[in-house]
Parts: C-alpha cells; structure tokens; sequence
C-alpha cells in the first residue's frame, strides 16, 4: 500500500509520525472519510471544502491549496490501483510542545490513505439494522463544534461501545435536550407518511456528505422532505428509517430499542433511495486517472 504523506507517496512501513505530533497527543486535527466508485472520487470537492472548513474552524492552517489536496488524493488513489475503495484523509496540527499551546507546532502534517472499508455486514443492507439509544450525549456546540470532524473522535467512540455491549451495531445519540442528534457515525432519517424527515444540523448531527446527498434525491424522488428536530417517540412510530455516511453509505433500520419500527422490514421509500444513491455514486465524481 501507498500511503501519501506530507508531500509523497511512501510505502505502507515507512508512514509515520512523530510521537510528539499534537494530532497525537491531543487530538488536535481534522480528517476526512471519501469514497470512490468505479475509478470516480464521489463529492471530491465536497468532502475537502467541508476539510477546510473544519481547519479553519480550528484555527489549523493548511500548507496546501483545496486544489491541491483533491489531486494528491487522486494520485494516492490512483498509486494504490483501486477502482472501488475509502479514503481516509487526515490533517494534523503537527509537531510541538507537550503542553497544549498549538501555535508551538510550526506546520500542519498531512497524510493520505486509500484503501477499502466495510463497516456493516451485507445481511444489515438487505435485512436491516437494529438500534439502541446510548446515554452517552452528544456535546453542546459551545464546548465542541459539532461541524467540526476532528481527531477527537472519543464521544462517538464511547457511544459505539454502549451500542457494541448491548448486541448492536449502531446507537443514536441524543442532545443534552433530549432530541435525536446523529448516530456514532451517521445520520439518521425516517419516513413518516410520505414525507423524509431528519434532525437539523444545530441539533448536533454532523452535516454529513451523503446526508446531503439523500436531501438532493428527496426531490428527484417526489418525496417532500423536512428538517427538524426529533425525538425517539418520532423513530419509534415512524413508517421507516435509514442512516447515511460516507463508510455506510444508506442503510435500513428496522428497530430502535427492541421496538420494532414500520413493518420491521426495510420499507419501500428507503430501497428507493438506496437504488438511486448507488446509480449516483457509480456512475458520477472525479476521475482517477
């Protein structure tokens, strides 16, 4: 495998940073996940712009332009001889101190990998996923920007473990509110009489790529969509629901809580967005050479 990092591509062995990388030490940085379909990079530019902002959120300063990044993510695709694959796009604040003081770190480090990701088992897109609600909370945007995709990726990773101990694989995660955010790693929609309905990103969800991906096909499918706040009781009488991301791409949820939501089967309107989600993402994006 070649890995791109910090202006070329290495092998596999030789990637590596320092142990004194704040990336490391605290976190302190800013990713991206991509895919690519058929030799296509999906949302490319969609999925660097939103890097950018996430950086500059941070007050990270990234040695490269946006152009720049998206060929050097090609070119790492292209290296590896992919046609179908994840990328996963790291950007670190660099090497520094041991104490928090970031503008210690003289320059950003980048790294690039490309490679290949399953994160469900394929009998969950034909069957259906069965959730839980953790207790782990989402952060309030005051203490952590939810529209940042950083490093510090220990709030979802605690969730994952309730969702992992109680026997499933994905978990919703709630507001100190008490409305529906987002899952550990994804977003979550459902269907209630003919309308999509999902969270708004204030609510604390992610505003995730293929989110907005599936709100563009709401209105290529004729199905009226609207973005406000949840609640489990709106999951739990829902007709159906679904979760997005760029690692799940779309897939079906039957059940939240052990109660069982529609007919327990993915529904009709959600194969209709699976079907035309997989259309879109093998057939447009940015070419690898």
């Amino acid at each position: 495998m070649k890995i791109w990092l910090d202006g070329e591509l290495v092998d596999e062995s030789m990637a590596k940073i320092s142990v004194f990388d704040h990336g490391l030490l605290y976190g302190d940085g800013v990713f991206e996940g991509i895919r690519f379909y058929n030799k296509r990079v999906f949302r490319l530019t969609q999925h660097i712009r939103r890097l950018f902002d996430s950086a500059r959120a941070i007050a990270l300063d990234i040695p490269w332009s946006l152009e720049e990044v998206c060929q050097f993510t090609v070119d790492t695709v292209a290296a590896n001889g992919l046609a179908d694959g994840y990328i996963r796009l790291v950007i670190t604040r660099g090497c520094g101190g041991l104490g928090l003081n970031p503008y210690l770190c003289e320059r950003a480090s980048m790294f690039i990998i490309a490679s290949t990701i399953s994160l469900y088992p394929e009998e969950h897109y034909l069957n259906g996923l069965s959730l839980i609600t953790c207790a782990t909370r989402r952060p309030a945007p005051a203490a952590l920007m939810p529209q940042v995709k950083s490093l510090n990726y220990l709030n979802n990773i605690m969730a994952k473990i309730e969702a992992i101990q109680a026997g499933a694989l994905e978990a919703v995660m709630l507001n100190e509110q008490g409305y529906v955010a987002e899952c550990t790693g994804d977003n979550l929609f459902i269907l209630k009489n003919g309308r999509l309905l999902t969270p708004p990103v204030s609510d604390g969800a992610l505003d995730g790529v293929t989110r907005s991906v599936i709100i563009e096909l709401a209105a290529t499918l004729g199905i009226p969509l609207e973005e406000r706040s949840l609640t489990r009781y709106d999951i739990f009488i829902a007709d159906e629901c679904f979760l997005t991301g760029t690692a799940a791409e779309v897939i079906p949820v039957v059940s939240l809580d052990r109660r069982t939501i529609g007919t327990g089967k993915p529904g009709p309107d959600t194969l209709r967005f699976i079907k035309a989600f997989r259309e879109l993402a093998a057939t447009t994006g940015t070419p690898v050479p």
